[in-house]
């Protein structure tokens, strides 16, 4: 008999009921807003900020609407101009291009290497031969690169650093946090991230100028001494008049739902790595398939795993490969699609880019590059079949395509 896997890859775990609790004790009050606060009361989207900016062991943070929000107003608080250039890796989700687009910034892409990283020579590169003041470095699909090379090249090239760190909340490198290296860096609270509030973002920074007119962006008016980590007065003095209001607070109910998942992340990352473990494991054991090294120095979250079958060559082979294994319930995204499919999209296909280089060694990486989500709400016997049935459908590809 066929075997057949029946969850599915988008189900996330519930909200814990301390925050289901919280979150209805906020509607029952009607102060959703952020700023509409009693006397001496703290808003709980500024609880948030206190509670991750301890967390992430830095002074400044602030809650936002969305992770791509974030990454906008970092660009534009970190001092960015209209028309300056920003570089980025050329494998990425689309808010991070379309963020630094509507801060007026132009994307520089990045070539990538064979483990999903910002490869550093380019990288290099880049800086020695373009004008960029600004890297904005996506740690896509969680995997991080050696951060610590690259912060010493932003601060030989006087680049400033921006981190996307949607996909490593929880991650480090040779034990700092992932986070902690930028200028800025902005975090995302979408449904499918490490804490979940459906929508959401957390910008944080050591800077108390970016702080503040982040803080200004996001929409606080003259409110800004009700943000849980607010730079002091003076901080304010000429920023608050003159930096405009973009409006993307996050509300006092997301805050809510995300202040009761927090403490649970450290343990919901072990989670997620015995998971990803176990699928890394069998997917490595199966002829044909290379999946990405993880460096000693980096703490990974697996969230999600991405692997190459390096046999199947040709467009229709991996679209047959993926509705294959679809068919017997897991689901597959593929990068090296030329049609941009749900969240995935390959650089060419961001055609407001206009005429981007060809970055052959990241074409030449996505071609055959698979990703499976894993989320929390599966166990270990459900890696198991996922990745039994992946092996068994890759040998029938292999074998069809021999005959």
């Amino acid at each position: 008999m066929t075997s057949i896997f029946n969850k599915p890859f988008t189900r996330q775990e519930a909200i814990p009921e301390a925050g289901i609790e919280r979150a209805v004790e906020i509607m029952r009050s009607g102060k959703l807003h952020r700023y509409n606060t009693d006397e001496g009361e703290t808003a709980e989207s500024a609880l948030l900020e206190q509670d991750f900016a301890n967390y992430l062991g830095v002074p400044f943070c602030l809650a936002c609407a969305s992770g791509g929000y974030a990454l906008h107003i970092a660009l534009k608080a970190a001092g960015l101009k209209p028309g300056e250039k920003v570089l980025t890796n050329a494998f990425t989700l689309a808010p991070v291009p379309g963020a630094i687009n509507n801060a007026g910034g132009v994307p520089v892409l990045v070539e990538i290497d064979s483990n999903y990283c910002v490869d550093l020579t380019h990288l290099q590169q880049l800086m020695e031969e373009t004008d960029c003041r600004f890297f904005m470095v996506s740690h896509m699909r969680g995997h991080l690169a050696d951060m610590e090379a690259i912060a010493e090249l932003c601060s030989k090239h006087k680049v400033i650093l921006i981190e996307d760190c949607a996909h490593t909340m929880g991650a480090s490198w040779n034990g700092k946090k992932s986070g902690t290296f930028g200028d800025v860096s902005c975090f995302s609270t979408q449904t499918y991230k490490h804490i979940n509030s459906g929508e959401g973002g957390l910008l944080t920074t050591n800077d108390e100028k970016i702080m503040a007119r982040a803080i200004m962006h996001s929409g606080s008016y003259m409110l800004y001494q009700r943000h849980g980590t607010a730079p002091e007065e003076e901080t304010f003095k000429d920023i608050r008049l003159d930096t405009p209001n973009y409006s993307g607070r996050m509300d006092n109910l997301r805050a809510a739902i995300l202040r009761s998942q927090l403490p649970l992340l450290a343990e919901n990352c072990l989670r997620w790595n015995e998971l990803y473990d176990a699928a890394a494991t069998a997917l490595a054991a199966t002829p044909g398939i290379d999946i990405p090294r993880r460096p000693a120095e980096e703490t990974y979250v697996g969230s999600s795993i991405q692997f190459r079958p390096r046999d199947l060559t040709s467009p229709e082979q991996i679209s047959s490969f993926i509705s294959a294994c679809a068919a017997r319930g897991v689901e597959l995204k593929w990068f090296g699609s030329e049609d941009p499919q749900g969240f995935t999209s390959r650089y060419d296909s961001w055609r407001y880019l206009g005429d981007a280089p060809v970055l052959q060694q990241t074409l030449d990486i996505l071609s055959n590059t698979l990703d499976m989500r894993i989320p929390l709400t599966f166990h270990l016997q459900d890696m198991a079949l996922v990745t039994s049935i992946i092996a068994d459908e890759l040998g029938k590809a292999s074998t069809r395509k021999t005959a």
